[in-house]
């Protein structure tokens, strides 16, 4: 009996069996509560390195090498370190990384990245290709450290110049679009035999047999040297150039100078005693500018290297020009050839099979100038500032939270309103909100059917409701109008200014830079 019970199973007794399971788990969720620091009992190469700042690094954040997760951050420690002179606040990131990758060459890079919009981030080392290596518990020097791109950053770039000239920009693009479709279809087809002339004639400019890399290099060269006197030399030429307008607007006198010449020198002669004293102040002024000839010594061998190379560039233009020839034969057979008729002939089949589309996109373009009101509510949907730098506008702001029906509220009774009376434009809440007002654009038109200008969006404003027989009798009824106000005095708002209609009735006319039918379009 006593040996059948020392030989009993494990399992036999819960007390043991949960003694165990109690213990497994918790050495799993120890194992789990310390996985981003690294797992115990595991030999790490433990690494530190300095970087500008933090970039809102966090224990636990990743370090990858070529993409892959090779180890974790530990701990961040700010620091300092005296830079040209300054000491500039930096941050110590203490890193345990994998054994795999020991060890890393003393030219590693180190930058920190963005690994989502949301700001989390991770360390990213780029291996160099020196012998010498770190020694575990060694630090990456600053200079190893390059200063990432912050997300919020990028966004800052968007400040609010940036995005009023972007918005006049994009408005003017609109405005320099308008009616122009025809225009640009003309230059389009210009443009192709351009481009196509010009493909072999930029090919030959390419070929490092013409030297254009010297050529410029040089030209900088000698316009870095030229420089200093630039302003003097503008003037000079000025100067000349006046003279010279002077001699040949009359040759007649020019001669007639020359002619004068011998008897001046005779003269001249007589009177260079009493030149003498401007001849001393003249000597005293070059001794002025002895200083100015003397850097000459230092600028003149630039010169004339430049000179020299510039001789050497010289006798390629001759192979430049033999080029040249060739290129404009090559223009003259490409315009003898029959298939080029064809081209063109295809490319009026293109402009044939899109004139629907252009037919249709007209009225809305050349009457009510569409694509510029596009273009101008783009640019105010780019951006808006935030509290940390710009975002796209794309949802609907925010509304008052206190009108009745609002477009926040899920349970309206009726279109979005004011009371009846009051000016959709200057109402507010009490708060100093502005009210909400009910409108459905969707299907406004641009012409009517005999094609007058009925450019609805963007000129209608708030219409005045409601829209019924009495003052629209051609129109009949609108539905989801409420011509006696019932909803008004059981609900206490709205009722004057909703609509809800397929279009307005009425022609509202052109726009600004429209026309005020569509058969004036040319």
């Amino acid at each position: 009996m006593t040996r059948g019970r020392g030989t009993a199973s494990v399992v036999a007794s819960p007390v043991l069996v949960g003694a165990v399971t109690t213990l497994i788990v918790i050495v799993s969720v120890f194992l789990a509560y310390n996985a981003n620091k690294g797992l115990p009992f595991v030999p790490t190469y433990d690494l530190s390195a300095r970087v500008p700042n933090g970039s809102n690094l966090v224990p636990g954040n990743e370090v990858r090498v070529g993409g892959f997760r090779v180890g974790v951050v530990d701990t961040i420690k700010p620091a300092t370190q005296v830079i040209n002179g300054k000491t500039t606040p930096i941050a110590v990131v203490n890193m345990k990384l994998d054994k795999t990758v020991e060890p890393l060459p003393v030219d590693t890079k180190i930058i920190v990245r963005s690994r989502s919009a949301l700001g989390l981030k991770y360390v990213q080392l780029t291996p160099g290709k020196s012998k010498q290596s770190y020694k575990a518990g060694s630090t990456i020097p600053l200079a190893n450290a390059t200063l990432p791109v912050e997300f919020d950053d990028f966004l800052n770039t968007f400040d609010d110049p940036t995005r009023s000239n972007s918005r006049l920009a994009l408005t003017g693009y609109g405005d320099a679009f308008a009616g122009r479709g025809s225009d640009l279809n003309t230059a389009i087809q210009a443009l192709n035999p351009f481009f196509t002339f010009l493909t072999p004639v930029m090919r030959n400019l390419n070929d490092p047999s013409t030297r254009l890399k010297d050529f410029f290099k040089n030209i900088g060269e000698v316009s870095a040297q030229v420089a200093p006197v630039a302003r003097i030399q503008a003037e000079l030429f000025t100067k000349m150039a006046d003279t010279f307008a002077a001699f040949s607007r009359c040759p007649g006198c020019l001669q007639a100078t020359i002619e004068k010449n011998p008897p001046t020198l005779d003269t001249a002669i007589a009177s260079f005693r009493v030149q003498r004293p401007f001849l001393a102040d003249f000597t005293d002024l070059s001794r002025r500018l002895q200083p100015a000839a003397n850097e000459l010594p230092i600028a003149l061998p630039k010169l004339n290297a430049a000179l020299a190379a510039g001789i050497k560039v010289l006798p390629q233009t001759v192979t430049l020009n033999k080029n040249t020839e060739k290129v404009f034969r090559a223009l003259d057979d490409l315009v003898q050839e029959p298939t080029t008729d064809l081209a063109l002939s295809d490319l009026r089949d293109t402009l044939a099979v899109t004139k629907p589309l252009i037919n249709y996109v007209a009225p809305f373009q050349t009457v009510c100038d569409y694509t510029t009101i596009f273009f101008t509510g783009l640019g105010q949907h780019q951006s808006e500032g935030v509290s940390n730098g710009t975002a796209e506008r794309v949802l609907l702001k925010s509304d008052n939270s206190v009108q009745d029906n609002r477009y926040s509220n899920v349970f309206n009774d009726r279109p979005v309103d004011v009371p009846k009376g009051v000016n959709p434009i200057t109402a507010k809440t009490p708060k100093g909100d502005p009210f909400e007002v009910w409108r459905d654009p969707t299907y406004f038109s641009a012409i009517d059917p005999q094609g007058n200008a009925d450019c609805e969006i963007g000129q209608t404003g708030y219409m005045r409701g409601p829209l019924g027989k009495g003052r629209y009798p051609a129109h009949g009824p609108v539905p989801g109008d409420d011509p006696v106000y019932t909803q008004f005095n059981r609900n206490f708002a709205g009722g004057s200014n909703t609509l809800n209609v397929p279009e307005v009735p009425g022609l509202v006319g052109p726009t600004f830079t429209g026309v005020s039918n569509l058969g004036k379009v040319r």
